[in-house]
C-alpha cells in the first residue's frame, strides 16, 4: 500500500525541540527574586534616607583617606545621592519584574551590581566599613556577608540574562510601560523625600518609640563560656572554669554572643565638667533637644522649638528640659546664643545622637528612659501634645 505524501512528510519531520521545563521555571524564579530584592532593598533605604546618607558619607571619608581628598566633595551631596541611588534600585527592580526593556535594564543592573560588589569587597578585604547598609538598619550584614549577597545577585543576573528567551512576554508594553515606570519613579522619589523631611516610616533603631533605653543597656542574659584546657596530651572542654590546677588553660569561647550583648552599648551623657549624668537623663519626664552638629543644624526652626521648650519648663507635668550635643562647649555656646537657646546642655557621642533622631535638630520625649515620642524639626509639637504622652 503506498504511503501518502503527508504521512511521509510527517514521518520525516524532526520533533520540535521544546525548552526544558525545569530551566524555564528556574529562570523565572531567579527573575522574580532578582527584581524583588532590588525593590525591597531600595524601599528599605528610602525608608531612612538620612541613615543611607550617613553610610555614603562614611564611604566618602574612607575613599578620601585611601585614594583622594576629592571624594570629600561628595559629602554635601550625600542626601541627594541617597535618594537617587535608592530610587534607582526600586525603579530597576520594577522594570525587571515588568520585563520592561529587559535587556537594557539588565545591563544597567549589571553596572550597579559591579559597583556595589566593589564597595562590599573593598570593605570586607580591608575592613573599612563594617556595615554596608545594603538593607538599612532592618538587616545588618557583615562585610563578607554583604559581598556574598552581591555575588548571589550576580548569579541571579547571569541566569536571567542568558535565558531571556523564557521571559519574552512584557507585562507593561508601549505607553502603558512608560506610564507605569514614570509612576514607579515618582513614588520612589516621593517616599524618599517625605522620609528625608520627617522621620523614617519604620524605625529599626534601638531608640525607637516604645523602647526602654535603660533596659536595652543591659544584656538579655548573662554571658556563657566554654573553656578549653589540656593535661597530659588530653584536651577537654568545660562549661565551668575548673578548680583542678593540673589542667592548663588553652582558650575560651563565648557561647551566646548575641544574647549577652546589650542592644545599646554606647549611650553616655556628660555635663560640661565631664561628669557622667546618664542616669539623671534617664530618670523622670524629659524633653530632650538633640543637636548633632551645630554647624549643620537647621536654625530656621528654633523659634517654635524655643517656644515649646519654654512652655515645657512651666508644665505641671514636671518636665525636665535639656539639650544634648556632640559639638564642643565653646562652639555650642556661640551657637545657642545665636538661636536664643536658653536650656542646660550636655554632651554625647555624635554617632549615638544620629541614631537617636534622624534630624538636626530633633526632639525626644522620655519617661524614665522610655522613648515616648520623637519629632523632626519640621514637626515640632505643641505643649499639649507632649503633656498627654506622660
Amino acid at each position: 500500500m503506498p504511503i501518502s505524501t503527508s504521512s511521509a512528510s510527517a514521518a520525516a519531520s524532526p520533533p520540535s525541540l521544546a525548552p526544558p521545563r525545569p530551566l524555564r521555571y528556574f529562570t523565572r524564579a531567579c527573575w522574580a527574586l532578582l527584581g524583588a530584592v532590588f525593590v525591597f532593598s531600595g524601599l528599605i533605604k528610602l525608608n531612612d534616607p538620612v541613615g543611607t546618607a550617613y553610610k555614603l558619607e562614611e564611604y566618602f571619608e574612607v575613599f578620601a583617606k585611601d585614594f583622594s581628598p576629592f571624594f570629600l566633595n561628595f559629602k554635601e551631596a550625600a542626601p541627594f545621592l541617597s535618594i537617587f541611588l535608592s530610587s534607582m534600585e526600586v525603579v530597576l527592580g520594577v522594570a525587571v519584574l515588568l520585563r520592561w526593556h529587559l535587556r537594557q535594564t539588565l545591563w544597567v543592573l549589571l553596572a550597579l551590581l559591579v559597583f556595589f560588589g566593589f564597595l562590599t569587597f573593598y570593605s570586607a578585604a580591608f575592613n573599612k566599613v563594617t556595615d554596608c547598609g545594603c538593607f538599612g538598619d532592618f538587616l545588618k550584614l557583615t562585610p563578607w556577608a554583604s559581598f556574598t549577597k552581591d555575588l548571589f545577585l550576580l548569579g541571579l543576573w547571569g541566569v536571567v540574562f542568558w535565558n531571556q528567551r523564557f521571559l519574552r512576554r512584557t507585562f507593561a508594553p508601549g505607553t502603558t510601560g512608560l506610564m507605569t515606570m514614570t509612576v514607579a519613579t515618582a513614588l520612589a522619589v516621593g517616599i524618599g523625600m517625605r522620609a528625608l523631611g520627617h522621620h523614617p516610616y519604620f524605625d529599626f533603631l534601638p531608640y525607637k518609640v516604645g523602647n526602654s533605653i535603660p533596659r536595652l543597656m543591659k544584656a538579655p542574659e548573662a554571658a556563657r563560656y566554654r573553656y578549653t584546657f589540656a593535661r597530659n596530651g588530653e584536651t577537654k572542654a568545660f562549661e565551668q572554669f575548673p578548680t583542678d590546677s593540673t589542667w592548663k588553660y588553652q582558650s575560651m569561647t563565648l557561647l551566646n554572643p548575641a544574647q549577652s550583648r546589650p542592644a545599646i552599648t554606647d549611650f553616655a551623657v556628660y555635663d560640661l565638667e565631664g561628669n557622667d549624668v546618664t542616669q539623671q537623663i534617664l530618670t523622670g519626664n524629659k524633653l530632650v533637644l538633640i543637636i548633632q552638629n551645630s554647624n549643620k543644624a537647621n536654625r530656621e526652626r528654633f523659634e517654635p522649638i524655643n517656644a515649646l521648650l519654654g512652655a515645657a519648663e512651666q508644665s505641671r507635668k514636671h518636665i525636665g528640659v535639656l539639650a544634648i550635643t556632640s559639638t564642643s562647649p565653646a562652639k555650642f555656646d556661640a551657637f545657642r546664643h545665636d538661636v536664643n537657646l536658653a536650656v542646660p546642655y550636655y554632651t554625647a557621642d555624635a554617632t549615638v545622637l544620629k541614631e537617636m533622631v534622624r534630624s538636626n535638630p530633633g526632639l525626644l520625649v522620655l519617661r524614665d528612659g522610655t522613648v515616648l515620642a520623637k519629632y523632626h524639626y519640621h514637626d515640632v509639637p505643641n505643649l499639649y501634645d507632649v503633656e498627654k504622652l506622660f
